[in-house]
């Protein structure tokens, strides 16, 4: 039979950048903080990262080990395990949990539970996920600065992935497979700055080794050293999504609405970093943490001091 125990105040579901950011400023502020992690970062593929001030070139999981380490000397708790169900009472949140059947409770829970890349179902592609395949042109560009870059398209915004990596190389290849040719306009504009054209439907990548080294296009194969690719973002906000959260339509799909603060449309439940914002890097998602952190604490000081004028009142009578 399933039970909870005495309410914290704050609840993270997510132990990536953006929810440890987060709980290292509240453990600090001196509240009551647990973290929720089933230890699968976004990046988990990558072996290092890049353009993180004062950490670039570091290990993704260094990073978050580090920041675990410095959240538990404040203080804080965590439970390593899946939240599947977020239950928001009166005066607290409830969160189950797969692996137990203790129900924790917090006045206030931040939903940090990122996103998964899905690739396009071309053989070779998820094998180099994170090496020879990747999606970043900020986190990867310099690496691959000597390389063909080789570009296959996933939107027509691949054009424009093309474009931005030729900042890095000299030598980009686009690949526009079931898209087709780009229009005239594009077309014209890759031509321009040295981006070549290879047409043809991609039948899967050459690897020699743990090394790409090529596109088959099946009549021929074309010589590049990575590929950089667009994904289908997959936001995990099912919690969110169970308990009402209002969410918007874009270009890149459907996603939970969060005010400045970090707020969702739910009372006392807040989301951060890639579950709600695609565009939140590892330093994005640092920040994000920070901020979203300071609102959700100005936002139990507001409850502490209209519990502390309540009970003053009742004590005079």
């Amino acid at each position: 039979m399933e039970h909870s125990t005495d309410a914290v105040d704050v609840i993270v579901v997510g132990g990536g950048p953006a929810g440890l950011s987060a709980a290292l400023l509240l453990s600090r502020a001196r509240r009551r903080v647990v973290v929720i992690d089933d230890g699968r970062p976004r990046n988990a593929y990558a072996a290092h990262m890049h353009g993180v001030l004062g950490h670039d070139g570091l290990p993704p999981r260094r990073l978050l080990e580090l920041g675990s380490q410095e959240i538990s000397g404040y203080g804080g708790r965590f439970e390593q395990g899946t939240a599947s169900a977020l239950t928001v009472r009166d005066d607290a949140v409830e969160v189950s949990m797969t692996t137990t059947e203790t129900r924790l409770r917090a006045r206030r829970v931040l939903v940090a539970t990122g996103l998964t890349d899905e690739l396009p179902d071309i053989p070779g592609l998820r094998d180099q996920w994170g090496r020879g395949v990747v999606v970043c042109p900020y986190c990867d560009g310099w690496e691959h600065r000597l390389d063909v870059v080789g570009v296959i398209a996933t939107s027509p915004r691949s054009v424009e992935q093309a474009q931005l990596l030729r900042q890095w190389s000299e030598r980009v290849v686009y690949f526009p497979g079931a898209f087709g040719e780009p229009d005239s306009e594009d077309a014209a504009a890759l031509a321009d700055r040295g981006i070549r054209i290879e047409l043809g439907d991609v039948a899967g990548l050459r690897i020699d080794g743990d090394q790409v080294t090529g596109v088959d296009l099946g009549d021929r194969v074309v010589s590049v050293g990575v590929i950089f690719v667009g994904t289908r973002l997959r936001p995990h906000d099912s919690l969110l999504r169970a308990v009402g959260a209002t969410a918007t339509e874009d270009e890149t799909g459907s996603w939970i609405t969060v005010d400045d603060d970090g707020q969702t449309s739910v009372r006392g439940v807040y989301a951060v970093g890639n579950v709600v914002n695609p565009r939140s890097n590892v330093s994005v998602s640092l920040g994000l943490g920070t901020l979203v952190g300071g609102s959700i604490n100005l936002d139990l000081l507001a409850d502490d001091i209209a519990q502390t004028r309540r009970t003053t009142r009742r004590a005079a009578g």
